[in-house]
C-alpha cells in the first residue's frame, strides 16, 4: 500500500486510529467464519461518519476496495477483508444518539449492539424486535447488512421491518439519507434494497429504528420429543390453528448436550426440544397457550415445562442462544451452515441430514427457527485431521443443495457473503443475477465497496454479463449499460 495513501487515512482519522502493523491486522483477517482469512493492507477505526467519509472518498479517488465491519460476528464471510485493502471497523461509533419513546423510535451508529438498544429502552416498557442469537454482541451495522432476523422473526420480521432510514456513505464518498422518520416515505424505497445488500452498496452511520412495546404478556414452554420428526409435526400443527407464536424454536439432542454442557439450563433428556412463546394480550395468550399445550401434549410431548415467571424464561432462552457457541464444549471445531425450507419440508430435510451425518462420518447438531424453516445445521470436525475441514464443507454445501430442492433458500439470515456466492446460480438464473448486478453497479461502479461478496466470479461491474451482449432489461429499454 503506498505511503502517501496511507498518510492520507493516518490525517482523516488520526495516528491512533490507523492499524498496520501485521500483529494488530490479525484481528480482522475474518469474521466469525474463521476459515476464510485474507490480510488488509490497513485498518482504520474512525469515531465519526465525517471520518468515514474522509476514507471512503480517498479509497475511491485511488482506486483501492474497502469493507466496512462491525463486530467480526457475521457466519458468512460477509466482512472478509479484501487482499492489502482498507477495512473501516465501526466499533467506535458506537452511540445512542437519541431515544423517542413518544414515537417509538431510537437512533443509533453502526457499532451500537444489538441487545443495548432493548436495555436502553426497557425502563420504558419497550424493546427492540430483531434478536439474533448473537444480540449481546453483534453490531446493528452488521445486523442492517444482512438483514439479521432471530428467535422472534417469525411474528416480528426482520432487520428490515424495523428500520426507518439511514444515514450512509455511498462508495463515491457521498454522504446520502435513505428513508425518514415515518414508515412509507415517498420516493423510490432505496432503504429496503441496501438493508440486506451486505455491505456491498453503501456504508451506514446512522440508523433510526422503530421499538415497539412491550406486549401485556408473554408465555413460554419447553416441551420434550423423542424424535424431531414429531417435534416438527407439532410447529406445522400450531401454525394450521392459526396461531402465530412470538417464537417456535427446536433443537437436536446434540445441541441440547452442548447448551447444558456451557450454561445448564436444565433441559430435559430428549431428542428434540421445542421452544414455544407466545405473547400479545392477557386474554389472547391464555387461550392461545392453551391449545398449544394441548398439541404438544396429544402428539407425544415427553416433558412439557411452562415458564412461570421472568427468571424461568431467561433460563429457557439463555440456553438456546447459547447453542452455537456452545458446540465447542463437544467438539473442537465446527461449521454453521444457513438455510431455509417451508415448514411442512422440514421432517423431510431434517431426515435427509440425518443420513448425511450417518454417511459422513461427522456429526451435526441441528438448531433453528422452526417457525420459518430456518435451519442452522452445526457441522462437528476436528481441524487438526488433513482434510476433515475440507469434508465439513462439502458436508455442509451438500445440507445447502436440500433446501434448495425443498423450494427453499440459500440463506436465511447469515447472508451470502463470500461462503456461498459460488452456489447463487443454483438458485438464481442469468438474468436474475445480472438484474442483481446492475442494481450494484448502479451504487459502486467502480466496485471497491465489498467486492468479492454474494455474487460469483468473475462478476465485475462494466463487464459483459454472461452470454448475452446485451442485457434483457436493456433490449426493453429498461435500463442502460454502466
Amino acid at each position: 500500500m503506498e505511503p502517501g495513501f496511507l498518510a492520507d487515512l493516518r490525517a482523516a482519522v488520526g495516528t491512533g486510529a490507523l492499524l498496520t502493523d501485521s500483529a494488530d491486522l490479525l484481528t480482522y483477517e475474518s469474521d466469525a467464519l474463521v476459515h476464510l482469512r485474507a490480510t488488509p493492507g490497513a485498518v482504520v477505526l474512525p469515531e465519526s461518519a465525517e471520518q468515514v467519509q474522509a476514507v471512503v472518498r480517498l479509497c475511491h479517488r485511488a482506486g483501492v476496495p474497502f469493507v466496512a465491519r462491525g463486530h467480526g460476528t457475521g457466519l458468512s464471510g460477509g466482512a472478509l477483508p479484501v487482499e492489502n485493502g482498507v477495512v473501516i471497523a465501526l466499533a467506535r461509533l458506537n452511540h445512542i444518539l437519541d431515544v423517542d419513546i413518544p414515537n417509538l423510535r431510537v437512533v443509533v451508529e453502526p457499532g451500537v449492539t444489538n441487545l443495548d438498544i432493548t436495555r436502553r429502552v426497557a425502563p420504558f416498557g419497550c424493546y427492540y424486535a430483531p434478536d439474533p442469537s448473537s444480540q449481546i454482541v453483534c453490531s446493528i451495522g452488521g445486523n442492517i447488512a444482512e438483514n439479521s432476523g432471530g428467535a422472534h422473526c417469525l411474528k416480528y420480521g426482520f432487520t428490515v421491518h424495523h428500520v426507518l432510514g439511514v444515514e450512509a456513505i455511498l462508495p463515491n464518498g457521498d454522504l446520502v439519507h435513505l428513508g425518514s422518520a415515518v414508515l412509507d416515505a415517498p420516493g423510490l424505497d432505496l432503504l429496503s434494497v441496501v438493508v440486506g445488500s451486505e455491505g456491498t452498496l453503501a456504508v451506514v452511520t446512522k440508523a433510526t429504528l422503530r421499538i415497539l412495546r412491550r406486549p401485556e404478556a408473554v408465555l413460554t414452554l419447553l416441551a420434550g420429543f423423542q424424535s424431531i420428526d414429531a417435534a416438527g409435526e407439532v410447529v406445522s400443527a400450531i401454525i394450521a390453528q392459526g396461531i402465530v407464536p412470538a417464537a417456535v424454536e427446536m433443537m437436536d439432542r446434540l445441541t441440547i448436550q452442548a447448551a447444558e454442557a456451557a450454561v445448564h439450563p436444565n433441559f430435559p433428556d430428549a431428542n428434540a426440544v421445542l421452544i414455544v412463546e407466545l405473547d400479545g394480550t392477557r386474554a389472547e395468550v391464555d387461550e392461545q397457550f392453551a391449545l398449544v399445550e394441548s398439541i404438544c401434549r396429544s402428539l407425544g410431548a415427553s416433558s412439557i415445562e411452562i415458564a412461570r415467571d421472568a427468571s424461568q424464561r431467561d433460563r429457557i432462552w439463555k440456553g438456546r442462544k447459547a447453542a452455537f457457541a456452545a458446540m465447542g464444549r463437544v467438539s473442537p471445531s465446527y461449521y454453521v451452515q444457513d438455510g431455509v425450507v417451508p415448514r411442512t419440508k422440514l421432517p423431510e430435510v431434517l431426515r435427509r441430514i440425518r443420513e448425511l451425518e450417518a454417511r459422513s462420518g461427522l456429526r451435526i447438531g441441528n438448531v433453528f427457527h422452526a417457525g420459518d424453516g430456518n435451519l442452522h445445521p452445526l457441522i462437528c470436525y476436528d481441524e487438526s485431521v488433513p482434510g476433515q475441514a475440507e469434508h465439513a464443507e462439502k458436508v455442509a454445501t451438500e445440507i445447502l443443495s436440500y433446501c434448495i430442492e425443498a423450494g427453499g433458500s440459500l440463506t436465511g439470515e447469515h447472508g451470502i457473503g463470500a461462503d456461498k456466492k459460488a452456489h447463487m446460480p443454483k438458485m438464481f438464473s442469468p438474468d436474475d443475477l445480472e438484474t442483481m448486478q446492475l442494481v450494484r453497479c448502479a451504487f459502486d461502479p467502480s466496485g471497491l465497496c465489498n467486492p468479492g461478496k454474494v455474487f460469483p466470479t468473475p462478476r465485475l461491474c462494466g463487464e459483459v454479463p454472461g452470454p448475452y451482449r446485451q442485457h434483457p432489461l436493456e433490449r426493453a429499454g429498461i435500463v442502460e449499460r454502466f
